[in-house]
């Protein structure tokens, strides 16, 4: 496992916070982009139009990991704009913490990394969710699925109830 990123610069955007809101802390964010089971990918079609996908992703090394079919439209957009978000949170108003990941998707080929994402999504997810590794990508009974790597290079935190948003900004070097 590489050693941990540094600490991204993080700012409370008093535009958008109460007056008795604070910064959200790095590691309170990067823990529940640990924990959600449940991410939105928006990618960009080669028209310009967005598309917005939910997904299951892992955090790996400071980055969340996805994985989809290289027929998927999300593959097909990453071809021509690696340009990505993955939002994740809770759709209640006034609790919790919605984040949202902006970063480049760059395709994870190596096997040892693959073998290490394969090993978090059956940790994570169960073993409804175990992938081989073959061949740069991952294989299952539903064939073969591209593993693609997004880095923060910005995120953005919007804490509910008390409201808040932070943003953090990594260094260019841990940005994809």
């Amino acid at each position: 496992m590489a050693a941990s990123a540094p600490e991204p610069v993080t700012e409370l955007d008093e535009r958008y916070s109460m007056k008795e809101a604070s910064a959200i802390r790095w590691p309170t964010a990067r823990g529940q982009l640990e924990r959600a089971e449940l991410f939105w990918l928006t990618t960009v079609r080669p028209d310009g139009r967005p598309h917005v996908t939910p997904l299951l992703a892992v955090w790996v090394d400071d980055a969340l990991l996805f994985c989809t079919g290289p027929e998927e439209r999300k593959a097909k957009n990453l071809r021509t704009n690696t340009h990505c978000i993955l939002t994740t949170g809770c759709n209640r108003l006034n609790e919790g913490l919605d984040l949202v990941v902006e970063g480049d998707a760059v395709r994870v080929t190596d096997d040892v990394a693959l073998q290490q994402a394969a090993a978090a999504y059956e940790t994570k997810y169960g073993k409804d969710w175990h992938f081989d590794v073959r061949d740069g990508a991952f294989q299952h009974e539903a064939g073969r699925a591209l593993v693609f790597r997004v880095a923060p290079a910005t995120a953005f935190g919007f804490a509910k109830g008390r409201y808040g948003q932070t943003r953090w900004r990594f260094p260019a070097t841990t940005a994809g």
